[in-house]
């Protein structure tokens, strides 16, 4: 298996890390107080507000495409895990891995049918309380015994 991911994958990582920085929050906010600040001396003309629309537009444009490549394949990720998972352990059911590709029907019907179980489990519990003994009071009567 080779352990190195391509030249775009580590790109996208790498941005997606660096702009959920605290330092990319802080440079944008300079940006943006550095454009207002020279927004007096442009007059605040046309293009001194085109100049701000144009550039977060390109960069908000650019980065909605890197950030959800890099969160396709960390999703992907984590579903191979849980399908590793999954599959280790005895008694789950296999059917469960790979769900992300079968049909909403198909997806539906699982939940149902985990819906019953989760139902199934909460009656259990309340069969459970309801069986339970309560315990003995403790209050004294006036003759000083315990009941």
């Amino acid at each position: 298996m080779n352990k190195k991911p391509g030249i775009f994958t580590r790109f996208a990582g790498a941005v997606s890390t660096g702009a959920g920085s605290p330092i990319a929050s802080l440079l944008a906010f300079a940006l943006v107080v550095v454009w207002a600040v020279l927004g007096p001396l442009f007059g605040f003309s046309e293009t001194w507000q085109l100049v701000i629309n144009t550039g977060t537009t390109i960069i908000t444009f650019l980065m909605v495409f890197v950030i959800q490549s890099s969160q396709n394949r960390d999703t992907k990720i984590v579903q191979l895990k849980l399908d590793a998972l999954i599959h280790a352990m005895s008694g789950a059911k296999d059917k469960l891995m790979d769900l992300e590709n079968v049909s909403d029907k198909d997806l539906e019907s699982v939940h149902a049918s985990f819906q019953h179980l989760a139902q199934g489990a909460k009656d259990e519990i309340d069969d459970r309380a309801a069986k339970k003994p309560k315990p003995k009071s403790t209050r004294t009567k006036r003759s000083g015994v315990k009941t």
